[in-house]
């Protein structure tokens, strides 16, 4: 058990699993980008884990920068994007993997894929740790996928609860 603030979580991915998962998928973007140099563009703050772990099993040439959005409140997606923050590079003529922690309404990945699709990369595909289909309310083309999940609030391995329980080892699910 897990409490932070007024709210209890109990065990719902252990690290052992987690870590299988993210070796399956570098193993697949190895293999997916073996003749190409991706970008990584890492969605903070929640995808930091999960994109440091991916990394470290990436054996292709790569980069990463970091952009920031902000769309959840408390337990519950907002639904809106605010300003996209940190792409100070151009992206134009890149492969480009935009890397998330979770994804639930489709919502902020589909503003965040819109606005790098202006910048005209050659190419962008979506890997995320945690995918919500129940909770879709956009259609999300994610091509690298950890785990599909119930729509249920999570916390650990960088997903938080008003900013804590990143920290975690593991995911953790609201009892």
């Amino acid at each position: 058990m897990l409490t932070i603030k007024d709210k209890n979580f109990v065990p719902f991915i252990d690290q052992n699993k987690l870590k299988n998962r993210i070796v399956q998928l570098a193993d697949q973007i190895n293999h997916d980008y073996r003749d190409k140099e991706p970008l990584l563009v890492v969605v903070l703050n929640g995808a930091f884990i999960f994109a440091a772990e991916l990394m470290t099993h990436l054996t292709i040439p790569c980069r990463v920068t970091f952009i920031r959005v902000s769309s959840y409140q408390q337990t519950a997606s907002t639904g809106v994007v605010r300003e996209l923050l940190g792409l100070s590079e151009s992206i134009a003529g890149q492969d480009v993997i935009l890397i998330e922690d979770i994804i639930d309404t489709g919502l902020t990945i589909q503003e965040v894929s819109r606005q790098l699709m202006q910048q005209q990369p050659t190419s962008l595909e979506i890997a995320t740790m945690l995918f919500k289909p129940e909770a879709l309310k956009v259609e999300v083309d994610i091509k690298y996928i950890g785990f599909e999940i119930e729509n249920q609030f999570v916390v650990g391995y960088g997903l938080d609860y008003d900013g804590f329980g990143r920290n975690a080892k593991e995911i953790f699910v609201l009892a």
